[in-house]
């Protein structure tokens, strides 16, 4: 039986694990920069002053706990930019094993900072995530300047069991509230025959993926619900058995990846699951090139011994909630641990995850059009949704267009729901710079227009043989956005163009 009393045989797994890490956040800080002023810019779909002011109005000196983000101490675009191009530079550092306890601690203070400042378009689940990895890896990593790999302390070790924790919980919980929703395509393992067609940015692999007979997609369901819920079980067995069970999970992030764009989430958990891997359970020459590089003198670790089972007993307490709910084993909790939870909750770094817990089985499109008399439209072009029927879906992924995925959550519901969607028509009404770099293509490129509405599509993949010749059919269903033109700065609703 495998003994976690022995941490040092992961040395290995933590040194390929900081150097993962700081690739993915390298990606995820070059890919929110390029978009940063366009989503929260002072020419901005939401400035990040404007909501750091809406959050002070209404919480006074708690919205420092409630909205935790370097941004109180300065909200301009030089601000945003040099956060991002700060968290570059300490990922190359963190990829070059340079102070990797202080780096991850950093990273994770920058990118919580602009997850705040950002929102509604960093509220994905991977940022969650990344976050939760980075404070655990705070304590899994070194924290010297030449960082000594070898020797482990309490702090390494309960690390690693952070990390381990958080792996059997994202897997269990994404598996168990599949069920727990009660969604009929779930429950009848046919999930598969809408997710290809209908996930927010499906890759080109996925038009083809979606011809695959309905009995097969039906076994690939319930093989995935075997992964989900009962690999993660096998982090705690002994090592060939977790082996597997991490072989397993990775090959799911792998096919995942095949057929759809989520950013850098898929590469995350991968990461994750590299840290089941014990020292012998990487390849001969990798081994002997990294122990070259691994001193073994004795860590240092700015967490006391004494305060790791505080620090360990706080996780436990915030996490196992989400996780015995999405089980169906408590549905209520009491006040002082559902007031813990919520504590927590603005630092997003103790979490719960579920992805698809309801399958998604039409795909509606909005499709932004622009016009300078009310009655002849022209169609703003986004970059990675789906569009133009005859355009290959593309590979976006690591990057994570955000505008783009933030259509798609607001075509699953209306205007009201959405506040940040009139914001962005009115930037494009005033011709923003910033915002039109987010899209494609600007149909009005001597000047804005005077018009604007969003209309929505009903969007399907074509099938071998029904006479579509591109990958995308439509058909209009209506308004989502009526025109609105600019009155005195303000947005208001069109007059009906004369017949």
């Amino acid at each position: 039986m495998f003994s976690i009393s022995s941490p040092d045989r992961f040395t290995l797994a933590r040194w390929v694990f900081a150097r993962a890490l700081g690739a993915i956040f390298f990606c995820a800080f070059v890919s929110l920069g390029l978009q940063i002023r366009g989503l929260a810019g002072e020419h901005g779909i939401i400035p990040a002053q404007q909501f750091l002011d809406a959050a002070w109005n209404q919480l006074g000196a708690g919205a420092l706990w409630q909205v935790p983000t370097l941004c109180w101490l300065n909200a301009s675009d030089t601000m945003l930019v040099a956060l991002c191009l700060s968290g570059v530079a300490l990922s190359i550092a963190l990829m070059c094993g340079v102070f990797p306890g202080l780096c991850a601690l950093l990273l994770w203070a920058l990118y919580l900072s602009l997850c705040w400042i950002a929102t509604p378009f960093t509220n994905f689940q991977w940022d969650a995530l990344l976050l939760e990895t980075a404070l655990a890896a705070t304590l899994l990593f070194p924290w010297q300047w030449r960082p000594q790999w070898g020797r482990w302390r309490p702090a390494q070790q309960a690390g690693l069991w952070l990390l381990w924790w958080l792996v059997f919980r994202l897997m269990v919980e994404s598996g168990a509230v599949k069920l727990s929703s009660h969604d009929a395509t779930w429950l009848s393992l046919t999930a598969l025959d809408y997710h290809f067609e209908t996930q927010p940015l499906p890759l080109w692999t996925a038009w083809f993926a979606s011809q695959i007979p309905d009995a097969l997609l039906c076994l690939a369901t319930f093989i995935m619900f075997v992964i989900e819920l009962a690999a993660p079980l096998l982090i705690v067995a002994p090592r060939r058995w977790r082996h597997a069970g991490a072989w397993a999970l990775i090959g799911l992030q792998v096919i995942i990846l095949a057929t759809g764009n989520y950013a850098f989430f898929n590469l995350l958990t991968i990461t994750l699951c590299l840290s089941l891997f014990d020292d012998d359970g990487w390849p001969a020459r990798l081994k002997s090139w990294v122990q070259i590089r691994i001193l073994t003198t004795e860590a240092w670790t700015p967490l006391s011994t004494w305060l790791l089972g505080p620090v360990l007993a706080l996780v436990f307490l915030v996490t196992v909630q989400p996780l015995l709910s999405s089980l169906g084993l408590v549905r209520r909790w009491p006040v002082p641990f559902s007031t813990l939870n919520e504590a927590v909750q603005p630092w997003m770094s103790l979490n719960g995850y579920g992805l698809f817990r309801v399958m998604t089985t039409s795909r509606h499109e909005i499709s932004v059009e622009g016009s300078d008399d009310g009655v002849h439209w022209r169609e703003y072009e986004f970059r990675w949704k789906p569009g133009d029927l005859n355009e290959r879906p593309g590979l976006v992924a690591p990057h994570q267009p955000r505008l783009d995925w933030q259509m798609w959550f607001a075509a699953l519901s209306n205007l009201q729901d959405n506040r940040w969607f009139v914001p962005f028509l009115v930037r494009l009404l005033e011709g923003s710079p910033e915002v039109l770099g987010l899209l494609r293509h600007d149909p009005f490129p001597s000047h804005p227009p005077r018009y604007i509405r969003a209309v929505v599509y009903d969007y399907h993949f074509t099938r071998f043989g029904d006479g579509h010749p591109g990958w995308w059919k439509r058909e209009l269903l209506g308004l989502y956005c009526p025109p609105i033109t600019l009155k005195n700065g303000r947005p208001t609703l069109a007059e009906p163009a004369p017949k």
